[in-house]
């Protein structure tokens, strides 16, 4: 339903360009290859980095996903909790970040990618052509 929206590149952690192959070497929480972005999509052939140093402007995205992440924590202990002591919001803080951290780090390198790399919805078709 989503195929050929930025969005589903992003959930999915596919090549924004074709849609079909992985744009991560492994799992985020899979520590030994967390944050690696694979050369080429084994689909498409696309590079996904366009320059060197491109993924650098995923810091700037990751940044912002650490702030909404902050708001998150703040927002649910207000809602869930009478009375928030300094110390419970520290703890809230670090450990949202230690579970979430390499879930934003993958997100905001897709979509960095997603930012600059379109879609192309006849290399989908050849490719789910070329499989049967």
């Amino acid at each position: 339903m989503l195929k050929g929206t930025k969005l589903y590149s992003i959930i999915r952690m596919k090549c924004p360009r074709c849609q079909e192959g992985d744009f991560f070497e492994g799992h985020p929480y899979k520590f030994s290859t967390m944050g690696q972005v694979k050369k080429r999509c084994p689909k498409c052939d696309m590079k996904y980095e366009l320059e060197t140093g491109f993924f650098q402007g995923s810091y700037y995205l990751s940044y912002a996903l650490g702030v909404a992440l902050f708001v998150a924590v703040i927002s649910l202990n207000y809602i869930f909790r009478e009375q928030i002591t300094p110390t419970f919001l520290m703890l809230s803080f670090i450990l949202a970040l230690i579970v979430l951290f390499p879930l934003i780090f993958a997100l905001s390198k897709i979509i960095w990618a997603t930012l600059f790399i379109k879609y192309d919805k006849s290399l989908s078709k050849s490719i789910r052509l070329n499989k049967k």
